[in-house]
């Protein structure tokens, strides 16, 4: 995502509607009204019903029944805790017609209960929940993820966001949410798409038109190659790779994708003969965009992904001498916040945004990783813990920031825009975005669940929709709950929230994306370590 924290902030502005009416066309109707009980909220489901243009939903404990809601969906998410916890419930769906007459000959009922769940439990629930964004509302045809739930040009897919998705279909067959096979098909529809596509130097742009299959231009000059984009896409490829390695003939055939892919990626090229990488090039305006990548930000893995291709890497001077120059003031940061020295980072905003945390770290294992620079382990967990410090500190005094409500990273405003959150004057704007936290699980498990009860259990009935968390939540706007909420959707929010927690529940796509050899040879090009150990590689490949 074209997030470089430094340079620009692009606002896109949304047409503010309801992303459950307009998602629920995304979601598979049962043949019958259906009801399953969570910790705060009751899913229900059903099918069209004959002569209805509206259904009015009541619920019990007893015997005396409440109208819940009237939608015109055939979904309801039901937060039922105003009616107890540990609660036992009995549903009634009742059609209303043309006139507005309850038709009350075709009303079906339904039973649930709600049970005060565990970590464990809360946990699988938001990342199944955040999973059907790309499962569900991704392009299957394509295997791509759209940018975002109502994009203002159509509808158009993105790149960094996919690879992100594809690290998700590796924990949705981890928990059974989807079979293996049912993964494996659509990350073959992906590498058709990725292999026919436009490319530019073996790179991808930042966005398609899902319609067209073309390159669609993110900004005026960025038409054309993406290497940060596209070193999310190989980041969850990689992994995918090792992942999905059964000896059947559809496996094989994408892992041969996938390197044909990886291998024809031309990092060297973007180096325009120099000691830095360049973000952009376009096939119209060349290197108009001019945006050499320096300073701690997002891109750690587009650099270690260059040093690490099997025929076009880029030598070590491009990674010290270009993303690691002392130089530039927004790479070494080695300043003290609330206690806590940060080594990398931007100064002025307490080392930035925390998707800075995220991206790279999505396959890329952190812990015991070092180099000259920075033992990563370290950076992340401490750039969490000052974000979440500064959250509590709360200097300008927006409601609700605390222990239990904090997390700035880039994503939608409330109540419209699009920025970088960040703790710091023009960066902190009161928006809490739910990815923040939750996608900082491995560094900080009990602050981040803490965030993840209080936005589910007492905001859920507004910032929990059928993909999960809305993008953000801003309780200094507004005078009514419904006000206080963003309800958006985002690719490049959801799939952190989805791999990042399973990381820190099962290392899964850590697991596999270290594993990738071509990756640790570029580490060991660079001179990291793991675990203040040389990393071993087979030389002989």
């Amino acid at each position: 995502m074209k997030k470089f924290f430094s340079i620009i902030i692009i606002l896109l502005l949304v047409k503010s509607v309801s992303a459950q009416d307009h998602l629920n066309q995304y979601l598979t109707k049962p043949d019958h009204f259906t009801a399953k009980g969570y910790d705060s909220h009751v899913e229900l489901r059903w099918p069209d019903l004959k002569n209805a243009v509206s259904y009015r939903l009541y619920a019990a404990t007893d015997s005396a029944y409440q109208l819940r809601t009237e939608t015109k969906n055939n979904y309801y998410l039901d937060f039922v805790t105003d009616l107890g916890r540990n609660i036992s419930l009995k549903y009634k769906l009742v059609p209303v017609n043309r006139k507005g007459k309850e038709l009350t000959s075709e009303t079906v009922e339904a039973n649930a209960s709600i049970h005060d769940f565990t970590d464990e439990e809360l946990m699988n629930m938001v990342q199944k929940y955040t999973f059907r964004y790309f499962w569900n509302f991704g392009r299957a045809d394509l295997g791509m993820a759209r940018e975002r739930d109502n994009h203002p040009d159509g509808d158009i897919v993105t790149i960094g966001g996919s690879g992100f998705g594809v690290m998700a279909l590796m924990v949705g067959v981890k928990h059974g949410w989807i079979t293996r096979e049912q993964a494996v098909d659509r990350l073959l529809n992906l590498t058709k798409f990725l292999k026919t596509t436009d490319r530019f130097h073996g790179m991808w742009a930042h966005w398609y038109n899902a319609d067209t299959q073309k390159a669609y231009h993110f900004s005026k000059y960025d038409d054309g190659g993406d290497i940060v984009e596209s070193s999310f896409m190989m980041e969850g490829l990689l992994a995918a790779r090792q992942f999905f390695n059964h000896p059947t003939p559809k496996e094989k055939f994408l892992q041969q994708q996938i390197t044909d892919l990886w291998k024809s990626m031309d990092w060297d090229f973007y180096t325009r003969g120099q000691d830095v990488l360049y973000w952009h090039w376009s096939p119209d305006y060349g290197w108009k965009m001019n945006h050499p990548i320096h300073g701690y930000n997002e891109c750690l893995i587009t650099y270690i992904l260059a040093a690490s291709s099997p025929d076009h890497a880029i030598s070590p001077d491009v990674y010290h001498k270009g993303w690691a120059g002392n130089n530039w003031d927004t790479f070494a940061n080695n300043s003290t916040y609330y206690g806590m020295m940060l080594p990398l980072g931007n100064r002025k905003w307490m080392g930035g945004p925390l998707f800075f945390a995220h991206y790279s770290y999505m396959g890329l294992n952190p812990k015991g990783l070092r180099d000259r620079y920075a033992n990563y382990w370290q950076q992340n967990r401490r750039q969490t813990l000052i974000n979440r410090a500064y959250c509590i500190d709360n200097p300008y005094g927006w409601k609700g920031y605390g222990p239990d409500f904090w997390g700035l990273t880039a994503g939608d405003k409330v109540p419209d825009g699009y920025t970088a959150h960040a703790p710091g004057f023009q960066r902190d704007l009161g928006t809490i975005t739910p990815t923040a936290a939750l996608s900082s699980m491995p560094y900080t498990p009990n602050e981040s669940m803490k965030v993840l009860k209080n936005l589910y259990r007492n905001y859920g009935k507004y910032l929990f929709g059928p993909f999960g968390f809305y993008d953000g939540i801003n309780l200094s706007v507004g005078n009514k709950p419904e006000d206080h909420v963003r309800k958006t959707y985002l690719a490049i929010d959801q799939g952190p929230i989805v791999v990042m927690i399973e990381n820190y529940r099962s290392g899964l796509v850590w697991n596999s994306f270290m594993k990738n050899e071509d990756v640790l040879r570029g580490l060991k090009r660079l001179d990291f370590t793991i675990d203040n150990k040389p990393i071993q590689v087979n030389e002989t490949k």
